[in-house]
């Protein structure tokens, strides 16, 4: 429980130690805030607003079951800069506002993990003041009529609700003075102990002493029951709001649970002596002479305005049409279900003398008895009848969402062009809960209307394509996987692609019933735009000796922008930036053009990128007149990309996308391998220029070295988990080696950097299951780190290892036994040889060629991203594949199970650690030797 209080001072104090058994706490403390407060609103759970003198309002984070006190303060400005916030008033889920100018808000995205919200949604009408109620009813009182409102139609899925209704909120004092017309409309209900109307003749034993004893206006009426010997129909002394009875505020009287409270602009002045209260000297106004026999019904007129009667002595008295200017309500203790609304919400229409005269004799103990019959009969007609309907099939209810538009299609047929097609993804909900959708892409073939549909439950990965001319995206199924040909589709605007590709994503995970969190197993990739995906490990499948087919591997896509991401089984995950900015996992999920559709309220952080666009200016040298810019007409371009084959001119040139904006003009690059001379020139100068990236994603900054490369220990599936902190390695971008101290599962990103001596500058690193470190430098060369282990992070000593013949040297990945390399002209390379005894190894061993990035997971698993790879249509760059048949005897395997391919730039496999569990018949199967149970650790 949180009990915060503002005090005249403009400061926050916090009740200490409240709780059910002591609820008036033990002391206050003092919340620092960082403006002067002059309203505070606490909502039934962990939600806590506060408005300030300047007009924003304040709130407070981090309130949890743990720490109710919160840890620290956010300011949320006002919705406009004119009039600022002045009342403010909070529920479960909701936070209401009032400004200076009395307009109501609706605060959007509120709750636990986001209690600051997004925006403002301002409402219909004009209040001086709001409170909301225990399940988020809203209560409301008028600017200009005064008169107490309340929010209609809030429920869990509309929290904002649909209009104001304004209520019968007649004052104690009225309804002692208007008869029981007035009681019965104020509580609600038709049936009740209260008085006969005026028209009834007093009994002859009612004298003056009698009279004087009764309350007065405002106090609070008798709540003996009334003695029904000596009135046998149930009524009372004659008079007004004489004699109610205790069950009349309590039994029946309307759904609602619990109370609520209102305090009205007027209020009576001090409460006369009981001698001082003559009924006879009240101001009533003379009633209509209506035949006896109907004086107890209600007058066909009745509204608000007519019921209230004003005794003498108040200071703002008001007539028969006037109603009572309210101040202030509280809905605190209210709870209003949506569902049963009481009636004292709506005015109710005069009762007939009939109904009156039965309400005179049905007490509130029979009224109940009588529900409770009503309600049992109910329930066993309902019984009855569904008991003949039993062999009847069950009716299966679909809702059916669409959405159209028109993109354009890569077609399938000859020529392959792009055409314009209209597409609908359909939506359908059946009766289990269950949601599926399908995308039909309607298209004309020599005049003839023809259609293609996609299952998205079908659909693998769906990815956009980096294409200079077109906002194009790509959906993989098993079968086009195989193909290498996936469903490509482009829209007209960048916008429309990332509206689309965000519904079609969310479709696709609904359809999976896969959202949120990916799972600690995951395998992580990035395409060569940058974007980051994920695929989770399938818990039917076996992971080690029979893993899921590449091919049928469902991808999502995470917010954020990174060029390469490590991770282990223990949930830490790091990326890197093209501009060498390092950042790591929040445990959130979406962002970027995710926002609002499938992305969590909470962990999603501002991240941007930087990288370098590179042209280069190309001149032929003539013996006559030197370098000039006119070549041959086999010659590179004067003004090319790297290779030289695609013509890029610095006014030509744009971004790789519209989401990357210029921040620099072209310049030198003076920096690139080999040097240049004072203008430059390197046989051809390169000049890059700048673009900058900013999107959104789980993504925290981990300052304040720039990094290239970085390298996380994957979880041995052998080794207990020890309680040492997690290994991690990285080197920077001017190629220092670096240890990662204090990382764990609760702080990934750990405490301080230990700079590690090196000889020459490196470029790549990697640590295996069992502290195992290798590296390559820059010039190609690897070496080995010896005698690293929990309580020796850093290791002592370098080891240098031989290349392969030939060979620089560009990338290294450890697993729990196997080592493998890469090097500049795309060969994979396994390390042979190593041994506990000797964990350097002995020699090289080609692999294949056309990679240009590997994984080793912490089972030994080769992961690659294969550079060209033949399909059934056209070579296929960058594309996602598995080693298969890799086997603790044959660690180097037999083949490759290709999956998604085009344009993928990064993959890494360190974090999917599960072992597959083995039968009973493996275990004891004779022929297979013993070391197959599991590698060997080094």
């Amino acid at each position: 429980m949180q009990v915060p209080c503002p005090c005249l001072a403009s400061q926050v104090w916090y009740r200490e130690d409240v709780s059910h058994s002591n609820p008036e706490g033990s002391s206050w403390s003092l919340l620092d805030t960082p403006g002067e407060v002059v309203q505070i609103s606490c909502g039934p759970h962990d939600l806590l607003w506060a408005t300030l003198w300047e007009g924003q309002a304040l709130v407070r984070e981090g309130i949890n079951r743990s720490n109710p006190k919160g840890s620290s303060w956010s300011v949320v400005e006002p919705p406009g800069s004119e009039n600022g916030v002045m009342h403010v008033s909070v529920g479960v889920n909701v936070v209401w506002a009032v400004t200076k100018d009395q307009k109501v808000w609706f605060r959007r995205g509120v709750n636990s993990h986001n209690p600051c919200g997004t925006s403002w949604i301002e409402m219909v009408g004009e209040m001086l003041m709001v409170n909301v109620g225990m399940n988020d009813q809203v209560w409301g009182i008028g600017c200009e009529d005064r008169a107490v409102y309340f929010r209609q139609g809030v429920t869990p899925s509309e929290l904002s609700g649909k209009t104001w209704k304004a209520i019968v909120a007649a004052r104690e004092c009225d309804r002692s003075h208007s008869g029981s017309s007035s009681s019965l409309l104020s509580a609600g209900c038709f049936f009740g102990d209260e008085v006969r109307g005026s028209g009834e003749s007093a009994p002859s034993d009612t004298d003056a002493s009698s009279e004087v004893e009764r309350p007065g206006p405002g106090q609070p009426l008798p709540a003996e029951p009334l003695d029904d010997s000596k009135n046998p129909t149930g009524s009372s002394a004659s008079g007004p709001g004489a004699g109610r009875t205790a069950e009349d505020t309590t039994e029946d009287a309307c759904p609602a649970e619990g109370s609520g409270a209102a305090r009205p602009d007027t209020h009576p002045g001090p409460a006369p002596t009981p001698a001082e209260l003559p009924w006879t000297n009240i101001d009533l106004k003379e009633p209509k002479k209506v035949p006896s026999h109907s004086a107890a019904g209600f007058p066909e007129t009745t509204s608000l305005s007519s019921l209230g009667l004003l005794p003498l002595g108040l200071e703002e008295p008001y007539g028969v049409d006037d109603h009572p200017l309210w101040a202030w309500v509280s809905g605190g203790g209210c709870v209003v279900e949506a569902c049963a609304m009481p009636r004292w919400f709506t005015v109710q229409a005069g009762l007939s003398p009939s109904v009156q005269t039965l309400s005179l004799s049905i007490t509130p103990a029979q009224t109940a008895a009588w529900r409770k019959q009503i309600f049992q009969q109910l329930t066993e007609r309902t019984k009855r009848e569904l008991e003949n309907f039993r062999h009847y099939e069950q009716a299966v209810e679909q809702s059916v969402w669409v959405k159209t538009g028109a993109l354009q299609w890569w077609c399938d047929w000859k020529p392959h062009k792009w055409v314009d097609v209209r597409v609908a993804l359909e939506q359908f909900t059946g009766h289990d809960g269950a949601r599926d959708s399908i995308l039909f892409i309607y298209y004309v073939v020599h005049e003839e209307k023809k259609y293609a549909h996609i299952f998205l439950n079908e659909v693998v990965a769906l990815v956009p394509v980096l294409n200079e001319t077109k906002h194009s995206f790509a959906l993989y199924t098993p079968e086009r996987t195989r193909q290498r040909w996936p469903v490509r589709l482009a829209a007209a605007t960048e916008q429309d692609m990332n509206d689309w590709l965000a519904l079609l994503s969310l479709s696709c995970c609904e359809s999976r019933k896969v959202q949120g969190r990916p799972s600690p197993q995951a395998i992580w990739s990035i395409t060569c735009k940058g974007d980051i995906f994920v695929s989770e490990p399938s818990p039917d499948l076996e992971a080690h000796e029979h893993p899921l087919p590449c091919d049928q591997m469902f991808w999502r896509q995470m917010g954020g922008h990174l060029r390469m991401v490590e991770a282990n089984s223990q949930g830490v995950v790091w990326g890197i930036g093209y501009d060498h900015t390092a950042w790591v996992y929040t445990g959130g999920y979406g962002g970027g053009c995710f926002q609002g559709l499938a992305s969590s309220t909470s962990n999603i952080y501002t991240q941007s990128d930087v990288k370098c666009v590179h042209i280069y200016e190309n001149q032929r040298w003539n013996p006559v007149t030197g370098y000039t810019s006119r070549g041959l007409p086999t010659d590179r371009y004067m003004w090319s990309d790297a290779s030289g084959l695609q013509e890029c001119t610095k006014a030509g040139t744009k971004p790789p996308s519209l989401q990357w904006a210029w921040v620099s003009d072209w310049f030198v690059d003076f920096s690139v391998p080999g040097g240049t001379d004072q203008e430059g020139w390197q046989y051809a100068s390169d000049f890059p220029a700048k673009c900058k990236l900013v999107t959104s994603g789980p993504w925290l900054e981990v300052p304040p070295i720039a990094l290239r490369d970085v390298s996380i220990i994957p979880e041995s599936p052998d080794a207990e988990r020890s309680g040492h902190s997690i290994a991690l390695w990285a080197i920077s971008d001017k190629g220092d080696v670096l240890c990662r101290l204090g990382v764990s599962a609760l702080n990934p990103a750990g405490s301080s950097w230990l700079h590690v001596g090196t000889d020459q500058p490196f470029a790549s690193i990697s640590i295996g299951a069992c502290y195992q470190v290798w590296a390559v430098a820059r010039d190609g060369s690897a070496f080995y780190r010896g005698s690293v282990y929990p309580s020796q992070p850093a290791g002592d000593c370098w080891y240098h290892i031989p290349s392969p013949p030939r060979q620089r040297l560009k990338q290294v990945s450890v697993g729990q036994t196997s080592v493998y390399a890469l090097d500049e002209n795309g060969n994979l390379w396994y390390r042979q040889g190593i041994t506990p005894s000797y964990p350097q190894g002995s020699s090289w061993e080609h692999v294949s060629n056309n990679v240009c990035r590997v994984s080793v997971g912490p089972l030994d698993q080769v992961w690659v991203i294969a550079n060209k790879v033949q399909g059934s249509h056209s070579l296929s760059r960058g594309t996602v594949c598995h080693r298969t048949g890799v086997q603790p005897h044959e660690p180097k395997g037999h083949g490759w199970d290709y999956g998604i391919g085009g344009g993928w730039d990064h993959i890494s496999v360190r974090a999917n650690a599960t072992r597959a569990p083995r039968s009973s018949s493996q275990e004891q199967e004779p022929s297979a030797p013993p070391e197959a149970h599991g590698p060997v650790c080094c």
